[in-house]
C-alpha cells in the first residue's frame, strides 16, 4: 500500500520520464529492488504499469511499487545487457525466470596423465574435454554407463595401492599398479572424443565386426558382451531419432504464453542430433519478444556453451540477439529448420497447459494465502515473515531460532540461530526478549529489510515480551501473531492485536496451512540447533575446565595417554615429557586428583 506522499511523488517522477530507451528498478517501501525491466520507450513502458488492467501478478507487482529508478540507454542492445546484469546484481524477487542457478551437466575427459570419464557442472578453462550440455543428469549418466563398459579409463579419483573391482570388469586398466602407456590413453581418449562427437556408428561396426570374431572362434562370452555393448548403443541413440544433415551444434528456442506466464522450450542439437529437451516456466512483465531476448541472454550468461548458432522464432529481434550474444542467429521461415522451431514452440505451450493447475495451486498456497492472510489481520500483505521459537529441556542450553518465509516460501538463508546470553533457567519470556532485541537492532543497524509480521511461538506472554521491546526499545511498528498449540502440540490458533484475540481462520483454508507451515518449520529448525549444542555439550571433556589446557594441548595429551584414566596414573614428569610446560603439568595433576 502506497500513502498519499508517496502517490504524489510517484506521479511526479511518471509525468518527466523521457522517451528514450533504457532500464527501470522497481522498489517496495523499503527500497528493495523487486523487478527490473527494459524499454525501447522508458516513458511508455514505466507508465503502462500504472494504467489500465492487469492480471492478477502484475497487480501483485504494482501494489508493492512505492519508487522506481531509471537508466537511460544509447541503444537496445545498451538496454538489453544492462537489464541482464542488473537482475545479476541485485537479484529482483519478481524476475523469477531469471533466479535460476540451474546448471546443466557436462561429461568431462579429464586432463590428467591417466584421464578420467566424469561428469561435472562446472566448464573450467583446463587441459579438459566437454561435452554437452546434457539438461538432465539422466541423459548424462546413462552416455558415461555406456562409455563405462566400452573404454577402460580409470575410475578412481586417487590412485589405490590395489587394483579395484573396476579392473577386473574389464572397465580399468589399473593406471594404479600397472604401466599404462601415454599412447594407450591418447588412443582411448581419440575414441570417446569420436563417440560424443556423431561417430557411434562407426564405433557400432567395430563391435559388430568382433563379436562376428569371437563367434566364429567360439568365445561365446566375449560375442555375448560385444552383442550387450551394441544394444545399449542402440538404447541410447533410440531418443536422437531428429537429426539434421549438416551435423551443425545449435540451439533451437520456441516459446509460448498464456494468462501472463511464459513457457520456453530449447532443443540441444549437436551433431545434427536432437540429444535432450530444456523446459523453462516463469510469470513475465513485459512484452513477451522482450522478455524472451532477456531470456536468451540470461540462458548463455549463466554458463551454457554457446553453440555455432541458434535458431529462434520470427517474432523476435534476430539482429539484438546477435549483437548480445556475438554469435549466428538464424529465423528460418520454411524446411526442417523452421519445423523444429514449431516443434519447439508446440512443446512450450503443451508444458504451459500441464503445469497451470500446478501453478495455481502453489500461487493458492503461498501469494494468495499471504493476501488472505493479511486481510484476516487487517495488515498490508505480509509479504516477509519472520518467526521465532525457543528451545531448552529443564532449562539447559536454551537457543531460540528465527526462520523466514517470503511470499509463503522458506528463506533459508535468511535464517539465524541464537545462544541465549542473559537468561538463566526456563524464562521463555525473557528469552523472547532477548532474541527480539538482538535480532532488530542489528536489522536497524545494518540497514536489513524490516518484516511484514512476526510471529511467535506462544501466547500473550510472548507477544507482550516482543511487543514491549520492538516498540518501547526500538521505537518499531511490526505487527506481532501469536501461535498457539492445542493439547495434541498442533497450530490451534493465531492472536493478533493489544490486547490478542483469536484470528477467524478456518482451519481448512491455505492461510491456516502457511501457519502451519511455518510453525513447524521454525519448531524444527529450534530443535536442531538444541540437539546440536547438547551433543557438543555431552563431548565436553574434564580438561577443558584446566588452566593452561586448550584445545591443541588436550589433543596432544590424549594422543599421547589414550584417556583420562590413564593420564590420571602419569605424573607431572611424566607429562611435562612430551612438550606440556611444568606448570601446567602439575595442574593437571592436582586437578586430576581431586
Amino acid at each position: 500500500m502506497r500513502g498519499d506522499d508517496q502517490l504524489t511523488e510517484l506521479k511526479e517522477k511518471l509525468a518527466v520520464l523521457p522517451d528514450k530507451p533504457g532500464c527501470y528498478l522497481m522498489k517496495d517501501k523499503q527500497g528493495t529492488i523487486i523487478y527490473v525491466g527494459k524499454a525501447k520507450v522508458l516513458k511508455n513502458r514505466v507508465r503502462s504499469y500504472f494504467t489500465g488492467s492487469h492480471d492478477g501478478k502484475t497487480q501483485r507487482l504494482v501494489s508493492e511499487i512505492v519508487d522506481f529508478e531509471y537508466i537511460i540507454t544509447s541503444s537496445d542492445i545498451e538496454a538489453l545487457i544492462l537489464e541482464i546484469n542488473l537482475i545479476k546484481k541485485y537479484d529482483p524477487k519478481y524476475n523469477i525466470m531469471l533466479k535460476d542457478d540451474k546448471t546443466y551437466p557436462y561429461i568431462k575427459l579429464t586432463g590428467e596423465k591417466h584421464p578420467r570419464l566424469i561428469i561435472t557442472r562446472k566448464v573450467k578453462k583446463d587441459k579438459g574435454k566437454y561435452f554437452g550440455p546434457y539438461p538432465n543428469a539422466g541423459a548424462a549418466s546413462e552416455t558415461k554407463k555406456l562409455l563405462d563398459r566400452l573404454y577402460p579409463l580409470r575410475k578412481c579419483t586417487t590412485l589405490p595401492d590395489k587394483v579395484c573391482l573396476y579392473y577386473h570388469l574389464g572397465q580399468c586398466l589399473a593406471p594404479c599398479v600397472k604401466d599404462v602407456s601415454v599412447d594407450e590413453n591418447k588412443r582411448i581418449i581419440e575414441e570417446i572424443t569420436r563417440f560424443l562427437n556423431g561417430g557411434h556408428q562407426d564405433i557400432k561396426k567395430e563391435l559388430q565386426a568382433k563379436m562376428e570374431k569371437a563367434a566364429e572362434t567360439m568365445e561365446f562370452e566375449k560375442a555375448k558382451e560385444y552383442r550387450d555393448q551394441i544394444i545399449h548403443i542402440d538404447k541410447l541413440m533410440e531418443k536422437q531419432k531428429m537429426s539434421l544433415t549438416d551435423l551443425r551444434d545449435r540451439d533451437v528456442f520456441g516459446y509460448s504464453v498464456d494468462k501472463g506466464w511464459m513457457c520456453v522450450q530449447v532443443f540441444y542439437i549437436r551433431q545434427g542430433k536432437l540429444i535432450e529437451r530444456d523446459v523453462s516456466l516463469f510469470p513475465f512483465y513485459n512484452e513477451p519478444t522482450e522478455d524472451f531476448l532477456t531470456f536468451v541472454g540470461q540462458f548463455y550468461e549463466k554458463g551454457n556453451i554457446k553453440p555455432k548458432e541458434i535458431i529462434v522464432p520470427t517474432d523476435v529481434d534476430a539482429q539484438l540477439l546477435e549483437q548480445l550474444l556475438t554469435m549466428k542467429v538464424l529465423q528460418p521461415s520454411r524446411g526442417k529448420k523452421k519445423q523444429l522451431v514449431d516443434l519447439a514452440a508446440q512443446n512450450a505451450k503443451a508444458a504451459l497447459s500441464e503445469k497451470f493447475s500446478l501453478i495455481e495451486r502453489n500461487e493458492e498456497r503461498t501469494i494468495i494465502a499471504i493476501d488472505n492472510l493479511g486481510k484476516a489481520l487487517n495488515i498490508e500483505t505480509p509479504h516477509r515473515i519472520e518467526a521465532f521459537d525457543n528451545s531448552n529441556i529443564q532449562g539447559t542450553d536454551p537457543v531460540s531460532a528465527m526462520i523466514v518465509f517470503i511470499d509463503g516460501k522458506p528463506n533459508k538463508k535468511d535464517y539465524r540461530k541464537y545462544k541465549i546470553k542473559t537468561v538463566i533457567g526456563p524464562d521463555d519470556y525473557n528469552t523472547m526478549r532477548e532474541v527480539i532485541r538482538r535480532r532488530y537492532s542489528r536489522v536497524l543497524k545494518e540497514g536489513l529489510p524490516l518484516p511484514d509480521l512476526i510471529i511467535v511461538d506462544g501466547g500473550k506472554g510472548q507477544m507482550s515480551a516482543a511487543k514491549d521491546v520492538l516498540e518501547n526499545e526500538l521505537g518499531l511498528d511490526i505487527p506481532i501473531g501469536g501461535l498457539v498449540k492445542d493439547e495434541k502440540h498442533r497450530s490451534s490458533q493465531l492472536l493478533i492485536g493489544d490486547p490478542p484475540l483469536p484470528v477467524e481462520l478456518s482451519r481448512k483454508s491455505q492461510e491456516f496451512y502457511l501457519l502451519q507451515r511455518i510453525q513447524d518449520e521454525v519448531h524444527r529448525f529450534a530443535i536442531t540447533f538444541h540437539r546440536q549444542i547438547r551433543g557438543k555439550g555431552m563431548l565436553k571433556s574434564s580438561l577443558d575446565d584446566i588452566p593452561g589446557i586448550g584445545a591443541n594441548r588436550k589433543k596432544l595429551l590424549m594422543k599421547h595417554f589414550g584417556s583420562i584414566k590413564k593420564l590420571k596414573e602419569a605424573s607431572a614428569e611424566e607429562i611435562a615429557n612430551i612438550g606440556i610446560p611444568k606448570n601446567v603439568s602439575e595442574n593437571i595433576v592436582q586437578f586430576l586428583k581431586k
